[in-house]
Order: C-alpha cells, then structure tokens, then sequence
C-alpha cells in the first residue's frame, strides 16, 4: 500500500493527464498470486482448479508514464501481501470478527 500512496501523491503533483498505470515489474499468474497470500495466511489451504472457459493469456501493463515521474515500486509483491494480510487480520482482530 505505501508504494501505491506514493505513486498516487506524485501523480497527484504532476502535470500528467488521463490514466496512469502504478505497478511493480513482477509478473505472476494467478495460481503464483494465491500461493503468495496463501503464504502470508500461514494457513493450509486446499487450491482446486477447475475446467473452464481461459480468459486472457497475460496482460502486460505499461507504467513508462509513471516511470517518467521518477517512481516505481520499492517493496516486492510478496513482501507487500504479506504486510497486507497483516494489517487486514490484525483489523479484523480489532473489531472482534476472527
């Protein structure tokens, strides 16, 4: 989350106009992306793929506009789902719910 609010606060201050794209370098699939929160969880969890229609293969976003800006990510996809999850947990925590 601090590399998206930075990435916002200098889009924020810039002259740039229409979209922007903010994002690291890193490209995982979808099954990568779950392992990864799985994880973060520290919890076991059974992952069942089923047959289906594939969507798109990839995307591939360009971020040379935010790039020109001097920003880009400073804190790795893993790093930043496993803060995530924390603080998420530590909220629900808080409010009584896990």
């Amino acid at each position: 989350m601090d590399d998206l609010v930075k990435g916002v606060y200098t889009l924020m201050r810039s002259d740039l106009k229409g979209p922007v794209n903010i994002g690291g370098e890193q490209y995982v699939t979808v099954a990568e992306l779950v392992q990864m929160v799985i994880d973060a969880s520290g919890k076991e969890v059974h992952v069942e793929y089923v047959e289906g229609p594939v969507g798109v293969q990839a995307r591939n976003f360009d971020k040379s506009r935010v790039k020109s800006l001097g920003w880009k990510a400073g804190t790795a996809l893993k790093d930043g789902i496993a803060c995530t999850y924390a603080w998420v947990e530590a909220q629900v925590r808080a409010v009584g719910i896990g």
